[in-house]
């Protein structure tokens, strides 16, 4: 059983920016697309980004794309999320998620999850 804990959440003013970590337990996460998704109070889940295993290859939302960066340190069981240009709107928990499949894995479909870090974006 892989457990992943996320880290970096933290209070931000708008136009700022912050790095999320997600770090699996066991080292096996090079066999996983990583993904990063995200969800605000009242509001369904959505997907934010994924990296394949490789780390080659990154996926994004229109909503974050130039302005998140996916990215994954397998040697470290790591992956991270740099998120610049911070806006109001990107206020939620953040969570990341691994998954067999890019197709599945934006789809929410996970076979691991975290649980969670906050980032709250000001005005």
């Amino acid at each position: 059983q892989v457990q992943l804990v996320e880290s970096g959440g933290g209070l931000v003013q708008a136009g700022g920016s912050l790095r999320l970590s997600c770090t699996a337990s066991e080292r096996t996460i090079n066999d996983y697309v990583m993904g990063w998704f995200r969800q605000a109070p009242g509001k369904e889940r959505e997907f934010v980004a994924a990296i394949s295993r490789s780390g080659a290859v990154g996926f994004y939302a229109d909503s974050v794309k130039g302005r998140f960066t996916i990215s994954r340190d397998n040697a470290e069981n790591t992956g991270y999320l740099q998120m610049n240009s911070l806006k109001p709107e990107d206020t939620a928990a953040y969570y990341c998620a691994l998954s067999t499949t890019t197709s599945s894995l934006r789809l929410g479909i996970s076979d691991y999850w975290g649980q969670g870090t906050q980032v709250t974006v000001s005005s």
